[in-house]
């Protein structure tokens, strides 16, 4: 029986790995060994950069709503905890949407936050 060296799936395996690496510096797009550590990182800090994505922007609307509540004379606590009890349920993402784009609508969220406190 004739001895199989599997040339054609190492071939693939490279050809994929090099085509990930495209674009990176040096030997990381050109060389497969080290493309492939390249890659493994780069997908494993995509992976946690995903997770990551959904952190930064929950931060970033807070301290938008906090800027434009203490705009407003109120801190960001207190707001979020009167449109609790006020039953009005809107996330923290179109909170900072409406604090950017109709600051007008914003202080009547404050002022209905005030009157639930």
């Amino acid at each position: 029986m004739a001895r199989v060296k599997g040339a054609l799936g190492t071939k693939k395996t490279h050809k994929k790995i090099l085509k990930l690496a495209k674009g990176y510096r040096g030997a990381r797009s050109k060389q497969f060994r080290i493309a492939k550590q390249a890659v493994f990182k780069s997908l494993a800090y995509a992976y946690v950069g995903r997770k990551r994505k959904k952190r930064d922007f929950r931060r970033l609307w807070i301290t938008r709503i906090s800027a434009a509540c203490k705009m407003n004379g109120m801190n960001y606590s207190t707001f979020m905890n009167g449109l609790k009890k006020a039953n009005i349920t809107l996330n923290r993402k179109m909170l900072s949407e409406i604090a950017i784009n109709d600051p007008q609508g914003f202080a009547k969220l404050v002022e209905t936050a005030k009157a639930a406190r």
